[in-house]
């Protein structure tokens, strides 16, 4: 992989990951462009004990560009993009309107491809390599930042998950706080390692393996499955068999076959619902330990994988019970959901 960074016409970092070491990246970018100007504030809550940003210049951002004027594919044929160049690999770039900003934090928009129709499944393995190596390495580089305090890698997909930008793209948060999901997590896991004496996390994946029921794919080196209490209709994680805090740590053994299994992943959530109903939306989250937590060794790293939609043109939403008291109501049994995974596989 090669890394190549430069600034955009605002100032704000863009960095190529090549996949060719003789990659040359010099374009420039000649847009007129005001410095940008962000309103981001984390204000903590009282009562909850959490903290929500206020960024109330994101109401400006663009929304649903028409394709010849995405922001994200190249510079090319006389239009100007947040991409100068002609053509990328995988592009990461301060994204122009962010949530979380300075002394808050900082937000990233990740590229999958300069290709405005793919997806993420459409990707080869090196192109999904590739993008595991940018993950990995923004992480290993917004870690050093002092205001940071946990990095959070995702992609949400569909116009139905609220993407305004059709491009395949992600996003990167790195919060200047542990995020309340996070820290319920490590609050289980310290409990449990009090109580038992044992990890939670290997505990966990260590079930599902055994009973079977609920596991979707699993190699060498990582295992997909329908958590037992998924909240979602179609929900998947999954985890390296080697528990690593966070992707900095995974091996060149796990790195490899990530692609393989993710990718397959992926593919089977798009024929869930067969192949007359649009794309699945999906949100697609990895989960890492935070940085200076003592009990960062106890974590694991994972991606959770889920859909909204919950049948055939039927949305799950999230009304009184869920949005007022966190209460989930799953319409699917996770065993239905992993046969249906499982029967779903690419030819």
């Amino acid at each position: 992989m090669k890394k190549t960074s430069t600034r955009l016409a605002d100032g704000r970092e863009l960095l190529y990951y090549d996949s060719r070491d003789d990659a040359v990246r010099d374009a420039v970018d000649r847009r007129p462009l005001d410095p940008v100007s962000t309103t981001s504030d984390v204000r903590h809550d009282l009562l909850l004990g959490d903290s929500v940003a206020i960024a109330s210049h994101r109401q400006g951002r663009i929304y649903h560009p028409p394709a010849d004027a995405c922001p994200l594919c190249p510079s090319r044929d006389g239009r100007l993009s947040e991409i100068p160049a002609a053509d990328y690999d995988v592009a990461v770039f301060e994204n122009r309107f962010p949530s979380l900003a300075g002394d808050s934090g900082r937000c990233e928009v990740v590229c999958f491809t300069s290709d405005h129709d793919a997806s993420f499944a459409d990707l080869s393995e090196e192109q999904a390599a590739l993008v595991l190596d940018a993950w990995t390495d923004r992480t290993a580089e917004l870690a050093e930042l002092p205001q940071v305090e946990q990095v959070f890698c995702f992609e949400n997909r569909g116009a139905e998950i609220g993407v305004t930008l059709g491009h395949p793209h992600g996003q990167i948060y790195a919060y200047p706080f542990v995020t309340p999901r996070t820290a319920l997590m490590l609050r289980t896991a310290a409990e449990h390692r009090a109580r038992t004496g044992r990890n939670l996390f290997d505990e966990l994946v260590a079930r599902e393996r055994a009973e079977g029921a609920r596991v979707v794919l699993e190699g060498e080196h990582w295992v997909a499955f329908v958590p037992y209490a998924a909240h979602w209709p179609y929900e998947v994680h999954l985890y390296p068999l080697r528990r690593v805090p966070d992707l900095r740590a995974l091996d060149d053994a796990a790195r490899t076959e990530f692609p393989q299994i993710y990718l397959e992943l992926l593919r089977r959530f798009d024929r869930i619902f067969g192949d007359a109903e649009p794309p699945t939306p999906y949100i697609a989250a990895w989960h890492q330990a935070p940085f200076g937590e003592n009990s960062r060794d106890d974590f694991g790293l994972h991606l959770e994988l889920f859909t909204i939609r919950r049948t055939s043109g039927k949305l799950k939403f999230l009304a009184g019970s869920e949005s007022g008291m966190s209460v989930f109501i799953n319409d699917v049994p996770p065993e239905t959901a992993a046969e249906r995974l499982r029967e779903v596989a690419s030819e």
